[in-house]
């Protein structure tokens, strides 16, 4: 029986350099693989894509495997992670292109009085930030003080929303709920996505839910700027991680990029000079370090890794106090930096 996606996956198979190329162009041909360090681009020899074999079962061409991490998958999977879209339709379509191939004709249906937005574009994003309310006196407010952070409601990025829409993964009904809302960013400050978390009524903890947190829009390569960045920079990636490292040096600008696989992929800034990057306490944390690090270095950077005392920065905040974090971190940041931490 046909199966177009099928049919786009053995074409993509077909012409398996050409994707690389477009997907994945910091990496190079090496006899019959294409060779890079991993999915989000970065330089090295971890990830292998195969570029000739047959069309399916062992050794097929287009298959690709991360020795680092274990992740394998196919080009599909790859243009997924580059580009970040979600809906498998719109992935097809993206794929469609790639290869110069028409989309498919749609049947004649009514025209809508009014085109409806997708959901996880940049677009959509900006107007849910938008419609939000700043963080201070707020439900969201009340949840960071919770786990021991008291700037939240100082800081231009973080935003609260009362009736943020959430839909468990096999409900068909969205329900409101209070979240927290962070706008991710780029190099030049443009909202690219935001980043929802889901509260509980009283605000004291996340909301009881199997999906707590959710992203929409384009993450990879931008972050959520929770301070601006001078000559130094400290990112890491939760956001409660790096508001309990302002907590407890305000002197030095912070940045959550998300996830360890974004941590990896951020995009530094020009005129950066030292980089501090702050790691959870697990193998994800230490790969994205070393990602991390090796662009710094490409760039020209120093940079230092940051680790907490146990699972994350926001466990040591709650369990030793501010003054305990701030003595733990003077011992690990740079010299010409430690003025700083009584700014």
């Amino acid at each position: 029986m046909y199966s177009e996606t099928e049919d786009v996956i053995r074409a993509l198979a077909e012409n398996a350099e050409s994707v690389c190329r477009a997907y994945l162009p910091a990496g190079r041909r090496e006899g019959s693989y294409w060779i890079v360090g991993d999915l989000q681009n970065n330089p090295g020899r971890s990830l292998f894509v195969r570029l000739n074999g047959p069309a399916s079962g062992p050794g097929a061409a287009g298959k690709f495997t991360d020795g680092a991490t274990g992740e394998h998958g196919d080009l599909l999977d790859i243009i997924r992670e580059r580009t970040g879209i979600s809906r498998f339709p719109d992935l097809l379509a993206e794929a469609r292109a790639h290869l110069g191939r028409p989309q498919p004709a749609l049947p004649d249906r009514p025209v809508p009085k009014k085109a409806q937005a997708l959901g996880g574009t940049p677009a959509a994003a900006a107007r849910l930030f938008a419609v939000s309310v700043p963080v201070a006196g707020t439900l969201a407010d009340t949840y960071l003080r919770s786990r021991g952070l008291t700037q939240g409601g100082t800081m231009s990025a973080l935003r609260f929303h009362p009736k943020c829409w959430h839909r468990e993964e096999g409900q068909t009904r969205s329900i409101p709920r209070p979240a927290l809302i962070a706008a991710v960013t780029d190099g030049a400050g443009a909202l690219q996505g935001v980043h929802r978390t889901w509260l509980a009524p009283d605000g004291q903890g996340k909301a009881a839910l199997k999906a707590q947190r959710r992203a929409m829009g384009h993450l990879l390569g931008n972050a959520v700027r929770l301070t601006p960045h001078d000559d130094i920079l400290i990112v890491g990636e939760g956001i409660e991680t790096m508001l309990s490292l302002s907590e407890a040096i305000s002197g030095l600008p912070v940045w959550a990029a998300l996830s360890s696989g974004h941590l990896g992929a951020v995009q530094l800034p020009e005129g950066l000079q030292r980089l501090y990057i702050a790691i959870d306490r697990d193998p994800a944390g230490q790969r994205a370090a070393e990602r991390l690090s090796a662009s710094a270095l490409d760039a020209g950077i120093a940079a230092r890794v940051l680790e907490p005392r146990l699972g994350d920065f926001n466990d040591d905040l709650r369990a030793n106090g501010k003054e305990a974090l701030r003595q733990h971190l003077a011992g690990k940041i740079g010299p010409e930096d430690r003025h700083r931490l009584l700014g």
